[in-house]
C-alpha cells in the first residue's frame, strides 16, 4: 500500500518570524538573522569570494556564512556571479536592491556610534572603515571640495571621489589620486580619521599636500555621544 505524499509547504518570505504585515518587520525578517548585515556591508564596495568574505568575518564559520548567503540569494539581496580577471572565480555582489539598504547600514552606525558604549577600539574590517567614510562625511564641511583618494587597507585596495559634498568608494585602485593613505589595518586609519592621531604615530602612509590632507581628515567625525545608561550611575 503506498503512503500518501506529505505535502511540504514552503517556508513564507513575509511572516515567519512576526507575522506582521509592517516593513520594519518584514525587513527584519530579511536582515536581522545574525550576520546578516555585515554581509551586506562587505558586499556593498564590490563582490567578494567567499574567502574574502570569512577573511573580513573572523567570526562566522563556514556552514553559517554558506547559510546566510543562500537565504539573501532567495530573498534578492545578493547573486553569484563569475568573475574573469585575473582567474576565473565565483564571487557574490548584491543586486541593485540590495545596494539600496545602503541607508540603513549608516543609520544604524551613526545612531550606534553615538552610544557611550561604543568602543571603536575593537576590530575593524576595511569595508567597514569604507562604510564609515559614507556614513560620517560632513557633507556641509565637504561643500566645494573635489578630490580623489587611494586608500589601501593591507592588500586591499579602494578608489574614492568626493564632489559635490557626496563621498563615492568602490574597490580597486584609482588611475590617478590626488591623496592615498596606506595601513596595514583599519584600526590604524581609524586612529587617523576619528582620533586625532598623527599618521606616524597611527602607522599610516599619507601621500598628498598637506593643506588638502588635513582638509580632508577633517570631513569625518564621530556624532557626539549620548548620556551614559541609567543617568551614569
Amino acid at each position: 500500500m503506498k503512503l500518501p505524499k506529505e505535502t511540504v509547504q514552503p517556508e513564507p518570505a513575509h511572516g515567519r518570524w512576526y507575522d506582521d504585515a509592517c516593513g520594519s518587520a518584514f525587513g527584519m525578517e530579511l536582515l536581522g538573522e545574525r550576520w546578516s548585515l555585515l554581509i551586506l556591508r562587505e558586499l556593498m564596495f564590490g563582490p567578494r569570494r567567499f574567502t574574502d568574505l570569512r577573511a573580513d568575518l573572523p567570526g562566522i564559520s563556514a556552514k553559517v556564512l554558506t547559510e546566510r548567503l543562500a537565504g539573501m540569494e532567495r530573498s534578492g539581496i545578493l547573486c553569484r556571479a563569475t568573475l574573469s580577471d585575473p582567474a576565473p572565480a565565483q564571487v557574490y555582489r548584491l543586486t541593485a536592491w540590495g545596494q539600496s539598504a545602503e541607508p540603513i547600514l549608516q543609520e544604524i552606525g551613526r545612531w550606534a556610534a553615538a552610544s557611550p558604549l561604543h568602543d571603536p577600539t575593537l576590530p575593524l574590517s576595511a569595508a567597514s572603515f569604507m562604510m564609515s567614510l559614507r556614513t560620517m562625511l560632513d557633507r556641509q564641511a565637504a561643500a566645494g571640495l573635489s578630490v580623489t583618494a587611494a586608500v589601501t587597507v593591507g592588500d586591499a585596495h579602494f578608489s574614492l571621489r568626493l564632489a559635490q559634498s557626496r563621498l563615492e568608494v568602490v574597490r580597486g585602485r584609482p588611475d590617478a589620486a590626488d591623496l592615498a593613505f596606506e595601513a596595514e589595518t583599519a584600526p590604524r586609519l581609524a586612529a587617523l580619521f576619528y582620533g586625532n592621531v598623527a599618521p606616524e604615530v597611527a602607522g599610516v602612509t599619507c601621500r598628498g599636500a598637506p593643506e588638502t590632507l588635513r582638509r580632508f581628515i577633517d570631513l569625518f567625525n564621530l556624532p557626539e555621544k549620548t548620556a551614559a545608561p541609567n543617568g551614569g550611575r
